[in-house]
């Protein structure tokens, strides 16, 4: 019933008055009798501090009156009477009645502020558990399952759930800790906040137009209002039994200070995802601009080329011999195979950033794919790769990758090298293991100019290209090294680059190890 909670704390005062004023008089009835204390009064003190300390100021206000009361009526002469003769007495009891009311008042009000403290200490707590989940958020919203089951544990409600929306009626439940279809009724306890820093109190607020809710109603939904900056934004909800005693003031302060701290939490996640958004906006500007910067050249040169090449071809006039129509046929497809080259990087780059690219691993020896990767190059770097000596110190071994993404990926690199090295330096290709965890590392490293320490980071980014020294244009289109990094992360692996021993650029191939299939160890 709703005077439960009174009656349960009178209980506990009547209880702490009989139970201390018992004990005291017993143990001024054994000092005063057999041990021959002449006034043993005192002690009823200790009662007083006792009663105050378990039940309260009123406890101890009583307590000290009805000890006051017990000593005279049994210890003082006449006996079982409240009469007394003896002035001295007299001054006695009233020491007494004074000692103990003063001592009484002091211990529950020391009694009252270490409550008051231990309160404040579990607010810290709860409001502590609360910000660490936000603190540590993805989003809010994903956080606020864990602040529902917080708030309703330390707050005392038998069900919390969010709603997000500016509107009670059309409001988003994006957390709840229960099951089932939301409690409904026509009231709602809506947490007002009179001033700051006031927890506030419930406001019992009914829906216009309906009738007042049945008192036999199980629940009473409870409303603590969310906002941010630019508005409400939703509520944070609560149901209670309606025969439960009221939520008390450290629970209005954890729900109302945990729905302040969650309207801003909403407010930064809304500024971050507009931000993120201006952000992705600029970034694809940057990259179409980037892609055109890239490729244009890259088109272009081909794209003159084979129209260089077919315009005798198609010109009724030219008279040529079969040696020329072939010349200008091999110019048309080696420039159209860099074009398909550039093309099929693109795409390959395209598959990588959306992550769609899936990567058939199996055993793969290293030496095989290395030569189909070397020989594929004569193609696409023309007259470069005659003059420079790719030297291959690689023993048999297998690593666990796609063989068709590998032999791309180590291309890719050894072109660079090729592009970037001046004629008559060497790019060197060897391969070490490494057992714990089994890993293969593939280098490629050549003898020139190198990248500085600035430019090293960036080596793998989409689009990035160095100009080598003595020339005015970037060679490449800024695609090869970024199809291989994301061609090697697929396959479980890794790619990084540092300074070489041979005084250019090394690039580490990270590949995971294997065997040699059973099969093929079998057929040997």
């Amino acid at each position: 019933m709703p005077g439960s909670p009174l009656v349960g704390r009178a209980v506990r005062t009547l209880a702490a008055i009989a139970g201390t004023v018992s004990l005291a008089t017993l143990g001024v009835a054994v000092l005063e009798g057999p041990v021959g204390v002449p006034n043993a009064s005192i002690l009823y003190l200790v009662a007083v501090v006792m009663s105050a300390m378990v039940a309260g100021t009123g406890a101890g206000l009583g307590t000290a009156i009805v000890s006051v009361l017990t000593y005279d009526l049994l210890f003082t002469a006449p006996a079982l009477t409240l009469h007394i003769t003896d002035t001295g007495e007299w001054l006695s009891l009233v020491l007494l009645s004074f000692v103990a009311i003063t001592v009484g008042q002091l211990v529950a009000i020391l009694r009252q502020r270490a409550d008051e403290a231990h309160e404040r200490e579990r607010e810290a707590q709860d409001l502590y558990a609360v910000s660490r989940v936000l603190a540590t958020r993805v989003s809010t919203e994903e956080a606020l399952e864990s602040i529902a089951l917080i708030l309703r544990d330390r707050a005392g409600l038998d069900r919390v759930w969010f709603g997000l929306g500016p509107m009670v009626g059309h409001e988003r439940i994006v957390a709840d800790t229960g099951a089932g279809p939301l409690p409904m009724s026509t009231s709602i306890a809506q947490l007002r906040r009179a001033s700051e820093g006031s927890p506030g109190d419930w406001v019992i607020i009914h829906a216009p137009g309906l009738p007042r809710p049945q008192q036999t109603s199980t629940g009473l939904r409870h409303r603590v209002v969310i906002e941010a900056a630019d508005g409400v934004v939703g509520s944070l909800w609560g149901v209670r039994e309606r025969s439960a005693p009221h939520l008390g003031r450290s629970a209005r302060r954890l729900l109302a200070a945990s729905a302040d701290q969650i309207g801003q939490a909403l407010h930064q996640d809304r500024f971050a995802s507009q931000a993120a958004q201006v952000r992705i906006a600029q970034e694809g500007d940057a990259l179409k601009s980037a892609l055109v910067e890239s490729v244009s050249h890259d088109l272009r040169i081909p794209l003159a080329s084979i129209r260089a090449a077919a315009g005798p071809l198609i010109d009724p006039t030219a008279r040529l011999n079969p040696a020329q129509v072939r010349h200008a046929g091999t110019s048309i497809d080696r420039e159209a195979r860099r074009l398909d080259g550039l093309v099929a990087g693109l795409l390959d780059l395209g598959r990588i950033q959306s992550g769609t690219l899936q990567a058939n691993r199996e055993a793969v020896e290293l030496r095989e794919v290395l030569t189909r990767a070397t020989a594929r190059l004569a193609d696409r770097v023309p007259g470069d790769i005659d003059a420079t000596s790719i030297e291959i110190d690689l023993m048999e071994t297998w690593v666990d990758a796609d063989p068709l993404l590998l032999q791309q990926a180590i291309g890719n690199v050894i072109e660079n090298a090729v592009r970037y090295t001046p004629q008559g330096t060497r790019v060197l290709v060897h391969a070490t293991r490494s057992d714990e965890p089994p890993i293969i590392q593939l280098t490629v490293e050549d003898a020139g100019p190198g990248v500085s320490e600035e430019a090293l980071p960036r080596l793998f980014d989409r689009f990035f290209r160095l100009v080598p020294p003595g020339s005015r244009r970037r060679p490449g289109s800024g695609i090869g090294l970024a199809v291989s990094r994301g061609f090697i992360e697929a396959m479980g692996g890794r790619i990084t680059a540092r300074r070489s021993e041979l005084g250019g650029l090394a690039v580490d191939l990270f590949l995971p190890a294997t065997v040699m299939p059973a099969h093929l160890a079998l057929d040997d």
